[in-house]
C-alpha cells in the first residue's frame, strides 16, 4: 500500500527562496504547495489542510502573524503546525510568533539541513498530538473516533459533547495562553465529575479546540450533565477580569476600528444515545452528536 505524502505549504513572496524550498522538500519526499500572499495561503488551507506550514512574516498583503492568527480561529486549521522563516530577528518578533502557537521560529539566512530536521520533528510531534491533546493531555479526535466505532454493535451507551461557546472571542481578547488555561481547567473538571459520578468504563476525550467528548451510559447522562454545567459555569467566569465578569460581556475591536460587545463564554451540551437511530459507523455517531449540539446552541 502506498503511503500518502505529507503536505507542506510554503508561504514566501521571494520567488527564489520559495522555489529553492519547494525543490528541496519535494526531493525529500514531501508534497509541496506554495503561496506568495497571506490571503492565498488562507484560501489554500481551507481547500486542502496541509500537514505543516513554513511561512515568512513579511508578506505583500497581510503579515504572517495575521495568517497564523486567522488559522488558529478556525476549527479546521487551528492544529496546523506553523514554522516562521523570517528575517525578523528581534526578541519581540520571536515572542510574538511563539505566542500565536508557532512551533518554531527560524531566522534568515538559515541552514537547510537544520530546517529539514525541524520540519521532521514538528511533523512527528503533530502526529503524536493528534492522539493526545497537547493542552489537556486527554485523548484527541482520532482516539475519540476509535472509541466510537465499537458502539454501533452495542446498546446502553450515550455520547455527550461538551463545548465551550465563545472560546474564539476569549482567545482574541486575552490570548491563547489564557485560552489554554481555560481548556486545561475544563478538561480537569469534566474528568473529575466523571470520576466522581460516572462509571468505571466512562471515557473522556478532547476532540477539538473547545470540544470535549464523554462516553457513558444513558442512566448517568442527567447527573453528569447537571454537575458539568454547574461546575463549568462557575469556573470559567473566573478567567475573566472582574470588570468584564461584572458587566457580563467583553469589548472587541471590529474590522472598521470600532467596538463590538461579545458575550462571556458559556457551556453547551449535546447528547446522543444508542436508541436514537440505527448507526452504521462511529463517524455517524459523531456527526449526530454535533447536530444535537448545534440544535442546543440554536435554542439557547
Amino acid at each position: 500500500m502506498r503511503l500518502k505524502k505529507q503536505r507542506i505549504l510554503i508561504v514566501e513572496d521571494d520567488l527564489d527562496t520559495s522555489d529553492m524550498l519547494c525543490a528541496y522538500f519535494e526531493g525529500q519526499g514531501y508534497e509541496v504547495i506554495t503561496a506568495a500572499w497571506g490571503n492565498d495561503a488562507l484560501q489554500l488551507c481551507e481547500e486542502t489542510v496541509p500537514d505543516l506550514i513554513i511561512q515568512d512574516i513579511r508578506l505583500p498583503d497581510i503579515n504572517g502573524y495575521e495568517v497564523t492568527r486567522k488559522l488558529r480561529r478556525s476549527v479546521r486549521t487551528q492544529q496546523i503546525p506553523v514554522i516562521f522563516l523570517t528575517e525578523k530577528r528581534e526578541r519581540a518578533d520571536r515572542i510574538a510568533g511563539l505566542k500565536l502557537g508557532a512551533v518554531d521560529y527560524i531566522t534568515k539566512p538559515f541552514d537547510m539541513q537544520e530546517l529539514r530536521l525541524r520540519v521532521r520533528n514538528a511533523l512527528r510531534r503533530a502526529s503524536y498530538e493528534s492522539l493526545v491533546s497537547p493542552v489537556t493531555g486527554l485523548p484527541g479526535e482520532k482516539v475519540v473516533l476509535e472509541r466510537l466505532k465499537p458502539l454501533v454493535d452495542k446498546d446502553d451507551w450515550a455520547v455527550m459533547q461538551v463545548s465551550i461557546v465563545g472560546m474564539e472571542a476569549f482567545n482574541e481578547a486575552y490570548g491563547f495562553v489564557a485560552g489554554d488555561d481555560v481548556l486545561r481547567a475544563v478538561g480537569l473538571i469534566i474528568s473529575n465529575v466523571v470520576e466522581e459520578a460516572g462509571t468505571l468504563d466512562d471515557f473522556v476525550g478532547h476532540a477539538g479546540m473547545a470540544d470535549f467528548v464523554l462516553i457513558t451510559v444513558p442512566a448517568k447522562v442527567e447527573e453528569l450533565r447537571e454537575k458539568i454545567v454547574t461546575r463549568l459555569n462557575r469556573a470559567i467566569s473566573y478567567f475573566y477580569p472582574i470588570k468584564d465578569r461584572e458587566r457580563g460581556f467583553i469589548r472587541l475591536k471590529d474590522a472598521s476600528g470600532g467596538e463590538r460587545q461579545v458575550s462571556l463564554m458559556s457551556v453547551a451540551i449535546g447528547v446522543v444515545t444508542y436508541d436514537m437511530s440505527p448507526f452504521g459507523t462511529g463517524r455517524e455517531i459523531w456527526e449526530t452528536v454535533k447536530l444535537q449540539l448545534r440544535a442546543v446552541m440554536a435554542v439557547d
